[in-house]
């Protein structure tokens, strides 16, 4: 199965339709509610939680196919269905356009899976609403196989693709605790984006006009896109690859497709030099790293531990 997958994500056959869809699905005119479909406001993608009731609801459809009787329960589960269906689908063709190439491949195929799915389900709907309700059964069955392989489908491009993961995660448990000197404040030119790097991790430094620095993770939460050749204005920087734009101040993701915000440090200047760390967990000011077990353990032995 992975053999086959790998063979989709190599495939470039399907690739002008696949540019022919993302330009189209950008260009609808849906404003703010992008950024919902997205899932901004839940700081993580909408569509696996929107694909839920459908997907409970065939579910439950097929169990009481199996019971006699049931038939109008059914139904009424399968509608559901269909309805809920669509918004579902519009997130994910929104989540799909600002996607890698070979994460639109698998995608691809995925949407076709489960556009599959939602016509067997609608022709099941219309054979029970007729009475035919052996054929509906018949009809439910395949929708939700052709479901399954879908769900097979956005696992692999949820799990192995990381798509829809938040790229800029494990920032905060990678960067060592303590002030880190990045650079001379004359290396950093008034609004311009500056990559330097901590511990490997790469990070953007911007000088304000009146001397203020901030930094942020260089790698963009959405694909880890490189914010440092991206546009600031405003106080933000916008993601070159896909159009996400981040508040420098605190690392807010002011619009999508990224649904998660960008890990934000703390700054100083010291004898002329710029110093970035982390906050504490609670929010306070980084550069206290935290006492080791020897050193517990030497208070206590002093008495000035509790």
């Amino acid at each position: 199965m992975l053999s086959l997958l790998d063979a989709l994500e190599r495939d470039p056959r399907a690739d002008a339709v696949i540019d022919v869809l993302t330009r189209r699905v950008r260009a609808l005119p849906l404003g703010r509610a992008r950024d919902v479909l997205h899932g901004k406001p839940l700081g993580h993608p909408a569509h696996p939680l929107m694909v839920q009731v459908p997907i409970g609801s065939w579910m439950s459809a097929a169990v009481l196919d199996l019971w006699p009787h049931r038939s109008r329960e059914s139904g009424v589960l399968v509608g559901i269905g269909i309805a809920a269906a669509v918004p579902a689908a519009l997130a994910g063709a929104v989540d799909l356009a600002e996607l890698h190439r070979q994460q639109t491949r698998v995608g691809l195929v995925h949407a076709l899976a489960n556009v599959a799915a939602l016509g067997l389900y609608s022709a099941s709907l219309v054979c029970r609403v007729t009475g035919r309700t052996g054929k509906g059964r018949a009809y439910g069955f395949l929708g939700l196989t052709a479901v399954g392989a879908g769900g097979m489908l956005g696992g692999h491009m949820a799990y192995r693709q990381a798509s829809g993961a938040n790229h800029a995660e494990e920032v905060p448990h990678v960067v060592s605790e303590g002030w880190h000197r990045v650079g001379s404040v004359d290396e950093f030119p008034v609004g311009r984006a500056v990559r330097r790097t901590v511990d490997d991790v790469p990070v953007l430094v911007v000088r304000e006009a009146g001397g203020t620095f901030h930094a942020l993770a260089e790698r963009c939460s959405h694909l880890a896109g490189p914010l440092s050749e991206g546009a600031i204005a405003d106080g933000c920087v916008e993601c070159p690859w896909h159009g996400s734009v981040f508040r420098l101040s605190d690392g807010w993701n002011v619009r999508g497709p990224a649904t998660a915000p960008q890990p934000a440090f703390d700054t100083r200047v010291v004898d002329g030099h710029v110093e970035i760390s982390l906050p504490e967990p609670d929010g306070t000011p980084g550069g206290r790293a935290r006492e080791t077990s020897s050193q517990a353990d030497e208070k206590k032995l002093h008495g000035h531990g509790a």
